[in-house]
């Protein structure tokens, strides 16, 4: 039972916040307009400070791991590669692009921090696992999205360009360089600015999860029903199953352990709908794998949450 409410205690607060901004939406307090915007507040400004403020008061030598970042790497690749394996197992050809992408691609950054820091108090292992894992998701998808369509043809450079300067320029990645570079050059931050980080970094979390909440929208969960039920399958269940196993044999536990396993089981990232209109896609199933591993995503991190913590990994 102790087990039990541990996990309850990590996953219901964070779930609680996307019912509430679910909630909001409903009864008029969170407009679209409104939480667009705070998506994109989170995006660009919270979660990148929040990243920073992490790394910068850290020993960032002390806490590098490259054989951690490299098995996210690695387990990333091999789950974008079953993805596409899986999604030729569809005859129409309209659903494959969007079935890889959706099967493999999660929110991380965002649920994913909020996860980690509501168990330690920080973002813990968040931010290696961001360097081993965001970058490959944002080039893997251009990259499907492009090949894995009705008209097939030859990637665009222009969009592929215009990918890998994403990669650079994005918010979350700019602020764990940052972090590191300050760390790494063990520069002191006065008293206004640890506060007045610490409080923007504050806001990253709750924010976030509540602009998650009041995206969705369950009626899209409906659509493109049996293909996005299977991509749903292997985000939340699948590559848990797979590489979970191989992370405690390795020796990860505790927050590297926990790092591993919402960068396998968070939901699907809402970006994953973005990108797949953006490239001509219809995105009818990007958008309802969204929605249905958001809803489950709360049964399944419980669970193998408890299942790590009854083995005493976590």
């Amino acid at each position: 039972m102790q087990n039990l409410i541990f996990c309850l205690n990590a996953t219901v607060p964070i779930f609680l916040l996307m019912v509430l901004g679910f909630f909001f939406k409903k009864i008029g307090i969170f407009t679209e307009s409104f939480t667009k915007t705070m998506n994109s507040f989170v995006f660009k400004v919270a979660l990148p400070v929040l990243l920073f403020q992490d790394l910068s008061g850290e020993d960032f030598l002390a806490v590098w791991d490259g054989k951690f970042v490299l098995f996210c790497f690695l387990a990333t690749l091999l789950s974008i590669a079953l993805a596409i394996l899986i999604s030729y197992l569809w005859k129409d050809r309209s659903v494959q692009g969007e079935f890889a992408q959706a099967a493999y691609r999660s929110s991380a950054a965002l649920l994913g921090i909020g996860f980690i820091q509501n168990i330690y108090g920080t973002s813990g292992m968040a931010p290696l696992m961001i360097i081993g894992t965001v970058p490959l998701y944002n080039i893997m998808a251009v990259v499907i999205l492009s090949f894995l369509k009705p008209n097939r043809g030859k990637l665009d450079k222009k969009l592929l360009l215009n990918t890998l300067k994403g990669i650079v320029t994005n918010p979350i990645i700019l602020g764990i360089a940052i972090g590191m570079l300050w760390s790494l050059c063990k520069i002191p931050q006065p008293l206004i600015m640890e506060k007045t980080v610490k409080y923007i970094a504050n806001l990253a979390t709750p924010l976030g999860l509540m602009a998650l909440g009041a995206s969705f929208d369950y009626r899209k969960a409906f659509q493109a029903l049996k293909p996005a039920l299977c991509a749903s399958g292997m985000k939340l269940i699948l590559f848990c199953m797979l590489f979970l196993p191989l992370a405690v044999r390795m020796g990860y536990v505790q927050d590297k352990l926990v790092a591993i396993l919402v960068m396998l089981g968070s939901p699907t990232t809402v970006s994953c709908f973005v990108m797949a209109k953006s490239m001509g896609h219809e995105g009818t199933l990007s958008s309802s794998t969204v929605m249905i591993t958001t809803f489950f995503s709360a049964f399944t991190l419980t669970f193998w949450l408890y299942v790590l913590r009854v083995m005493g990994l976590v």
